[in-house]
């Protein structure tokens, strides 16, 4: 019975065979063909296979999107993490990659820096095998809930963009999170320049949320005094003597108390840069206009243009460096050095009128006290080129030939006829 069951299979098998022939003419193009859209599939998309041309192999799951695996759908993230609880704890990292431009006149500063926020959001939390974080770009983070963290008393700023956003995520799969953002921002500082160009000013940059108080947000920073962290700046116009994070509280009248941190870093000024554009060329003025002491008197075009050089040089100098300074209504120390240089150059030119003047006087009262006797006045002022007084009697002077000439020679080289 066996035996005849076993030839029935084999006769039943024999007559199928050339039925299967006849449906599939050639049994190894499908397989060529999976085969070939698997290669395929590699090359378009670089390694993803699509799940339908990979089933055969139960070694590869399943790829889940980005969306679906975050539960982004599942979730308001217009509301804050753990909304109506305590307030979620913010962490702050800066990393100041360089400080651009520090402006006298504008009275501000430019900085370029890495923002790096850390918090927890649970509705983010993710199932993992090997505990390891996912990385996203900024077409993630548009879609999530962030601290709206802002700058305090900035002008201008914003997120670098070359060759694409500078804006980094990482998702860790019990919900932790790191977002990190590459900002150039303008920021005021309040400087004083009453001892310019010795001073030393103390600048700042604060972070606040904006819209969430302390009770619903609290900024801090992440690792204390290391949170801030620098790379080797170098300013042209100033030291940088040190780099050191604090934080506070702001009280607005409407909104509440706000966290509050700050970024602050002090700058001394390089002094020799206006030794060399200001205090020596000043000396050098003043110097050079002290040269027409030793000029004689007499000689009036030389003393003259000399001091009106030295006195116009002065004026470009206080001009240039008042131009390169903020107008504040308090003196500094350049601007005493600079007008006591000045004033000191101007008696000079005043020290040559007084002197001119004043032996101009002398000599009058001299040439008045001698008597000529054999010319009158007329014949007197033809010779010598000097104004004589008609009512001055003549008769009783003796003759000019007689007369010692070096008076005549001063009468005529005075100034004042």
């Amino acid at each position: 019975m066996k035996l005849f069951l076993l030839t029935l299979r084999l006769l039943c098998l024999a007559c199928l065979w050339p039925v299967t022939l006849l449906n599939n003419p050639y049994p190894n193009r499908k397989k060529n063909k999976d085969v070939y859209l698997v290669e395929h599939a590699k090359h378009r998309f670089r390694g993803r296979i699509d799940y339908k041309l990979k089933r055969k192999d139960s070694t590869k799951s399943l790829l889940i999107k980005t969306e679906q695996l975050l539960r982004i759908e599942d979730h308001d993230f217009a509301m804050r993490p753990g909304f109506g609880g305590s307030a979620i704890p913010v962490g702050i990292d800066v990393q100041v990659e360089s400080i651009d431009s520090i402006s006298e006149v504008n009275m501000d500063f430019t900085m370029t820096l890495y923002l790096r926020h850390y918090w927890k959001d649970e509705r983010l939390a993710f199932p993992s095998s090997n505990n390891l974080s996912r990385t996203f770009d900024g077409r993630l983070v548009k879609k999530i809930w962030k601290p709206d963290v802002f700058f305090v008393h900035s002008k201008r700023s914003f997120i670098h963009d070359t060759t694409m956003e500078n804006i980094m995520l990482r998702v860790y799969p019990d919900g932790n999170i790191l977002y990190s953002v590459r900002i150039t921002v303008t920021s005021l500082c309040a400087m004083d320049f009453s001892r310019f160009p010795l001073d030393t000013q103390n600048c700042s940059l604060e972070l606040e949320s904006y819209a969430y108080n302390e009770n619903d947000l609290m900024l801090y920073w992440k690792n204390g005094n290391d949170s801030l962290r620098t790379d080797e700046i170098a300013l042209s116009q100033f030291f940088i003597e040190e780099f050191h994070p604090s934080h506070g509280l702001a009280l607005y009248s409407s909104t509440g108390w706000y966290n509050r941190l700050y970024i602050n870093f002090i700058l001394r000024r390089h002094i020799f840069f206006f030794m060399l554009q200001t205090y020596f060329p000043t000396m050098l003025m003043v110097v050079l206009s002290w040269v027409s002491f030793w000029i004689d008197r007499r000689a009036v075009p030389a003393r003259v243009s000399l001091g009106i050089t030295t006195v116009l040089t002065m004026t470009t100098i206080i001009t240039g460096v008042s131009a390169s300074m903020p107008q504040v209504s308090y003196v500094k120390a350049v601007d005493i050095y600079l007008w006591t240089s000045f004033l000191f150059v101007f008696l000079s030119v005043i020290e040559y009128a007084a002197v001119n003047y004043f032996t101009t006087q002398e000599e009058m009262k001299k040439l008045k006290r001698l008597k000529l006797s054999d010319y009158d006045a007329s014949q007197a002022m033809a010779f010598d080129g000097c104004f004589h007084d008609q009512d001055i009697e003549l008769s009783s002077f003796p003759r000019l030939s007689d007369l010692n000439t070096d008076m005549c020679v001063s009468s005529r080289n005075s100034t004042t006829p």
